[in-house]
């Protein structure tokens, strides 16, 4: 049986890594080996990231929600018990818009979690 030559796949294998490696600084974009150990240590960063932004993103709506509740002399513990209580069901996404975008309905949702609370 005849010996198989890998030069095809293994100069594409090194093709695609160079893509990926497109715009980096120095010889990472330019030497396989460096370019190689960058693209990996790259797609590590981008899954980490990937996990990370979603936590960043909750934490920045509880912070948008809290200011806001807080304006309306009600804290962010206080106000989500208070909607759970009510059968409120709007999500933290939403909430930090709404107080965003619109105070005077963000009022009325604090209303109504301040008149849970009070039953």
């Amino acid at each position: 049986m005849p010996r198989t030559k890998t030069s095809v796949p293994s100069r594409a294998r090194r093709k695609k890594t160079l893509k990926l490696a497109k715009g980096y600084y120095g010889s990472k974009h330019t030497l396989y080996r460096t370019a190689n150990e960058q693209v990996m240590r790259s797609l590590r960063y981008s899954y980490r990231d990937r996990k990370q932004l979603k936590r960043e993103m909750r934490k920045l709506w509880i912070t948008r929600i809290n200011a806001a509740a807080r304006m309306n002399d009600m804290s962010y513990s206080q106000l989500m018990h208070g909607l759970r209580l009510a059968n409120v069901t709007i999500n933290r996404k939403m909430l930090s818009e709404i107080a965003i975008h619109d105070p005077k309905g963000f009022t009325k949702i604090v209303g109504q979690a301040q008149k849970a609370l009070e039953k």
